[in-house]
């Protein structure tokens, strides 16, 4: 069945890049790659999907390293970065990763960081309906950044994805030199109270964590029934953006000069100690 494109938005071309597994600070640093090709007009605006290994503990761009309890990351060889955009803290494991990079001129980033969220979850919807997922766009919660709990899947943000009142999609977004670099995480399976270890808490903090995350937060496992692989639900994502984006999705990779940006952005930012403390 021919897809119903969008009519508030224009057709428009983007790359579509799907990577492998990568570390903590190269899958940052080449996120903001992109976004730095993008403004400085050497490359498309881009749908990027990629997973992480070794398992990492991302922490929100101005959260305390302190929430991270360094130790116990270094004993399960659990990375630890920090990501460009706000929020707070995520456990990367058995997940889909998205990025998007687009101009703020561009329609779908109208109206500010919420109002872009809500424009930007239109294609998170699509795609998880394609997988057979009923989720719906979070309202009134919270606003996206604000400074409530150390777990970025404790409480939702207005206008991201929950299935039955528990989030399944957590994202974050970063306005710089004119672009846009909105990315998020669709955990795929497993207990997703595991990110409690990764954290400076009392034991019994610990306890009262994964009992609230286990009630607030989902796995696509768990909403559907059944496992949908990393393949399936890059797939449906992609096909999601282009219905209700209206987007023509151009498979591709990082160019030379991309590369080459990601590989300085890793050395001097991402890997580098105080950028993460």
């Amino acid at each position: 069945m021919e897809n119903m494109r969008h009519p508030l938005y224009p057709q428009a071309t983007w790359r579509l890049i799907v990577d492998g597994e990568a570390d903590g600070a190269t899958n940052m640093a080449v996120d903001e790659a992109l976004l730095l090709s993008l403004v400085e007009g050497a490359g498309l605006p881009a749908l990027r999907f990629y997973a992480w290994s070794p398992p990492c503990l991302s922490l929100g761009r101005n959260q305390p390293l302190a929430d991270a309890d360094l130790v116990a990351c270094r004993a399960a060889g659990v990375d630890v970065v920090r990501r460009p955009t706000g929020g707070k803290a995520i456990l990367h494991t058995d997940e889909l990763t998205y990025s998007v990079v687009l101009l703020q001129t561009d329609p779908r980033a109208a109206g500010g960081v919420v109002e872009s969220y809500r424009r930007l979850s239109e294609g998170l919807l699509a795609g998880l309906g394609r997988l057979g997922v009923e989720a719906i766009q979070a309202m009134g919660q919270r606003k996206p950044g604000a400074d409530l709990a150390s777990i970025c899947f404790e409480t939702p943000s207005d206008y991201e994805i929950t299935v039955g009142g528990r989030k399944l999609v957590g994202s974050a977004q970063w306005r710089a030199r004119g672009g846009v670099l909105q990315h998020g995480t669709l955990p795929l399976r497993g207990d997703l109270a595991r990110i409690v270890a990764c954290l400076a808490l009392s034991d019994a903090g610990r306890e009262a964590q994964r009992h609230r995350l286990r009630a607030r937060a989902v796995t696509l496992e768990e909403s559907l029934g059944r496992t949908a692989s990393f393949a399936q639900a890059a797939e449906a994502w992609a096909d999601g953006f282009a219905e209700a984006l209206n987007l023509i999705l151009i498979p591709g990779a990082l160019t030379a000069h991309e590369r080459a940006l990601a590989a300085e952005l890793r050395r001097s930012r991402y890997a580098a100690c105080d950028w993460t403390e």
